[in-house]
């Protein structure tokens, strides 16, 4: 399939014109406004540094449905242990700093360029960029963000310099967003770490069938 070109309008093609990859458009802009409108429509930007922005709706999607989420023992124990201090919305731009520079060992690393953490500063700004931070000795040791949409939270990414520190992020998130009857998390693309715990793909029909539930 065509890969479209974006202009001015504030408009995308219809995500189930992606190609075979996933990448459905090329160019616009990381606008406050246009990024509402895709993650509304289960596309994201993900691209490179001194490149134009791409737009992607990969199939199948990686989606953790929040009664599904699994605790391991280990985990049970570290959460009960308070070895760690756990704070929301208190270092957004650090948490993105810190993962942009974290080292990934799968293809799937979140490429976070200058452009992309001034989008989600200003998502944060508006109140749509969300973060969980995680301290150790009131040390920032792991944490995550992503974006909130209507009943749906779209994960961007997650660090650790301190072992199992972003599943403990991951923990509270999940408990926090069950307490305000969110539907899923959107995890974009598939990686065994999230299936471990819990998380399922979707046909993208499927997924943008469950994203406009959630966003309703």
């Amino acid at each position: 399939m065509a890969v479209y070109l974006l202009d001015d309008e504030l408009s995308f093609p219809h995500p189930e014109l992606s190609n075979s990859d996933g990448l459905l458009a090329v160019g616009g802009d990381l606008s406050v406004e246009r990024l509402l409108l895709a993650y509304q429509n289960g596309i994201f930007p993900w691209f490179e540094d001194d490149k134009e922005i791409l737009w992607w709706s990969p199939d199948p999607r990686l989606v953790l449905f929040l009664d599904d989420f699994k605790v391991s023992k280990s985990l049970r124990r570290i959460i009960n242990s308070d070895k760690f201090q756990v704070k929301f919305n208190s270092q957004f731009s650090n948490v993105v700093e810190a993962c942009a520079s974290a080292k990934r060992n799968d293809e799937y690393g979140t490429w976070i360029t200058d452009n992309m953490k001034k989008a989600y500063l200003d998502l944060h700004k508006e109140g749509y960029a969300h973060s969980v931070e995680v301290y150790e000795n009131d040390k920032l040791v792991g944490g995550l963000y992503g974006l909130t949409i209507g009943k749906v939270f779209c994960g961007e990414s997650m660090f650790h310099t301190v072992s199992n520190a972003s599943k403990v992020a991951l923990f509270y998130l999940v408990e926090s967003l069950k307490s305000k009857k969110f539907h899923f998390i959107d995890a974009q693309t598939p990686t065994d770490h999230l299936k471990s715990m819990g998380a399922v793909e979707l046909s993208r029909s499927r997924y943008l069938k469950q994203l406009r539930k959630g966003v309703e």
